[in-house]
C-alpha cells in the first residue's frame, strides 16, 4: 500500500506489507532519568545523533548506513497485533550511480523477528531510489522513510533491521527488544509520532500512516502530531493527555474523548514546538500504572540534533549574519522563538521547500570537519581546517608537503575564488594553523561571499 508524503519529504518511500501473525514496541526511557548534559556534551549531539536518538527509545545503526528506527501499535484483526515498523534514512547514506538522465541506488533491506522457543521470522525487500540529479544523491536531510506493517502475536521479540546498500559492501544494523502489547476492551495505544495518518474504525482497516520514525521536530516550525486510538470502549469515556518536558513539568495537557460507539476510535492531535521547550519530550495519555507514553524531541531543525540555544548561536559562529546572531545573544528568553523564525526565513535561499537548504549545507559541511580534522587538540569544526572547510567547501586541489626542519604545510587552492590558503605546522605536533597573510586572505574572501550572500536590510 503506498501513501502519499508529505511535502518536507517529497522523496520519501513507503513500503508496506502484511504477514501473517507474527512483534513490537520500542522501549522507553522516562525522560529525567539521565543526570543533566554539560554544554559540552549537548554541543557533541550535533555529531553524535546515534546517541540522542537511542536515549528517546529508537533503535539506532550507527555506523556504516546510518538509520532511525521505530515501532508503533494498534489493534490488529482478531487478537492480533498490527505492528508499523519505520526508518528514517539519508540519501547520502547510499552509493548512487548513473541511471538514464538521473541517478540510482539499489538497496536490500531484512528484517528478523525472534521470540523465544519459535523459529526465527524472516523477510525482506529489495528497493531503488532514483533521483533527477547529483546534489539530491548529498542530502542530509530525512529523504527516504521505509514503512512495513506486520501481523503480530502479542509477546516478547527481538527485532534485528539490516540495511544493505548493493553499490558497496555496506551494511547497517540494528537490534531492538520489543514488547508486543495486548489490546484488550477498553484499552488505548500508546502515541504515535506521525507525519500524517488517516484514522481507522475497525481492527479490520489497514492504518494509512507516514510515522515520524525519529520523533523529532523543529522548534518554530513543525507541528508534532499524535495519533491514538481506543478499542472497545463501552460507554462515553475520557482521558487525559499530558506533554511533560525535561523537568517533569506539564506543559500540554488535554482530555480526549472516546464515544464507546466504535470498535476502534482514532484521535490525533497537533502541537506546535514554540509552546514546548527545547530538549526531550513525554507524551503520556492514561494515568497510574496503566498510562502509554512515548518521547519526542524539539530541536532547532530536525537535521541537527541542537537543543540549547547558546549551543546553537556558538555552532553558526562561522555562518555569517553577525547582526542577528548577536540580536539572538542579547535577547531575553522570550523573544528567541520570534528571532529564530525570522533568522530562518531570512536566510533561507529558497523559500519554496520547508528546508533551509544554506543552513543544512552548513551544518553538513560542521559535521563532516568534525570528523575529517581531527588530532589538533579541539574539536574537528574549530581547527583552523575546519572553519575554511565550513566556509568554503571542498578545495578544488590539496598540496600536503614540507620537512621536519621547514616544518610541514597543507595548501588549500579554490579556482573560482581565486584562493590560496596555506595552513603550517610550525610546532611539528600537527597542529595546522592559517599562516596570517593566509588568514588576510580567507577573511577577505569570506566576507565578500557573505556579503553577497545577505538579505536584503540585514
Amino acid at each position: 500500500m503506498s501513501l502519499p508524503i508529505p511535502g518536507r519529504l517529497r522523496a520519501a518511500l513507503v513500503l508496506t506489507a502484511i504477514l501473517p501473525l507474527l512483534g513490537g514496541c520500542t522501549s522507553w526511557q522516562r525522560v529525567g532519568e539521565n543526570p543533566s548534559a554539560s554544554p559540552e556534551q549537548q554541543l557533541t549531539q550535533l555529531f553524535n545523533p546515534a546517541a540522542m536518538y537511542t536515549r528517546l527509545g529508537r533503535f539506532v545503526s550507527p555506523s556504516q548506513i546510518f538509520y532511525v528506527g521505530s515501532a508503533a501499535f494498534v489493534p490488529g484483526r482478531n487478537d492480533s497485533t498490527l505492528a508499523v515498523i519505520g526508518l528514517s534514512l539519508t540519501n547520502r547514506e547510499f552509493a548512487f550511480q548513473r541511471d538514464g538522465n538521473g541517478y540510482a541506488a539499489r538497496y536490500r533491506v531484512e528484517y528478523q523477528l525472534d521470540r523465544a522457543g519459535q523459529p526465527a521470522i524472516l523477510f525482506a525487500r529489495n528497493e531503488t531510489i532514483r533521483v533527477a540529479g547529483f546534489q539530491e544523491t548529498l542530502r542530509t536531510d530525512e529523504s527516504i522513510l521505509l514503512q512495513q506493517e506486520v501481523l503480530l502475536a502479542p509477546g516478547e521479540y527481538t527485532l534485528t533491521v539490516r540495511v544493505r546498500d548493493a553499490g558497496n559492501t555496506q551494511v547497517g544494523t540494528a537490534t531492538q527488544k520489543l514488547q508486543v502489547p495486548h489490546f484488550t476492551p477498553g484499552s488505548v495505544t500508546a502515541p504515535i509520532l506521525a507525519y500524517q495518518v488517516r484514522g481507522r474504525g475497525s481492527r479490520n482497516d489497514s492504518l494509512p500512516i507516514v510515522l515520524n520514525s525519529r520523533g523529532s521536530l523543529a522548534y518554530g516550525g513543525d507541528t508534532l502530531l499524535v495519533y491514538l486510538e481506543g478499542v472497545g470502549f463501552k460507554q462515553p469515556t475520557t482521558m487525559p493527555l499530558e506533554v511533560r518536558d525535561e523537568r517533569d513539568s506539564v506543559i500540554y495537557r488535554a482530555n480526549i474523548g472516546f464515544t464507546g460507539q466504535r470498535e476502534v476510535e482514532s484521535q490525533a492531535i497537533r502541537i506546535a514546538p514554540d509552546s514546548a521547550p527545547l530538549g526531550q519530550l513525554e507524551i503520556r495519555i492514561g494515568t497510574g500504572p496503566t498510562a502509554q507514553r512515548n518521547s519526542a524531541l524539539v530541536s532547532f531543525s530536525q537535521n541537527w540534533v541542537v537543543t540549547n540555544f547558546d549551543d546553537l548561536l556558538s555552532l553558526l559562529r562561522y555562518f555569517g549574519q553577525d547582526n542577528r546572531l548577536n540580536a539572538m545573544r542579547k535577547a531575553k528568553a522570550g523573544d528567541r522563538a520570534e528571532l529564530w523564525r525570522e533568522f530562518y526565513k531570512a536566510t533561507d535561499p529558497n523559500t519554496q521547500t520547508p528546508e533551509n537548504e544554506a543552513l543544512d549545507r552548513y551544518f553538513g559541511l560542521l559535521s563532516l570537519a568534525n570528523q575529517r580534522f581531527i588530532g589538533e587538540g579541539v574539536s574537528g569544526w574549530r581547527t583552523d581546517r575546519g572553519e575554511v572547510f565550513i566556509a568554503l567547501g571542498e578545495p578544488d586541489e590539496i598540496l600536503d608537503q614540507g620537512t621536519a626542519q621547514q616544518g610541514r604545510y597543507i595548501r588549500w587552492t579554490y579556482n573560482d575564488l581565486r584562493l590560496l590558503v596555506v595552513f603550517q605546522d610550525v610546532t611539528g605536533f600537527g597542529r595546522f594553523r592559517l599562516t596570517p597573510q593566509s588568514r588576510s586572505d580567507f577573511d577577505r574572501v569570506r566576507g565578500r561571499i557573505q556579503s553577497q550572500q545577505a538579505p536584503t536590510g540585514n
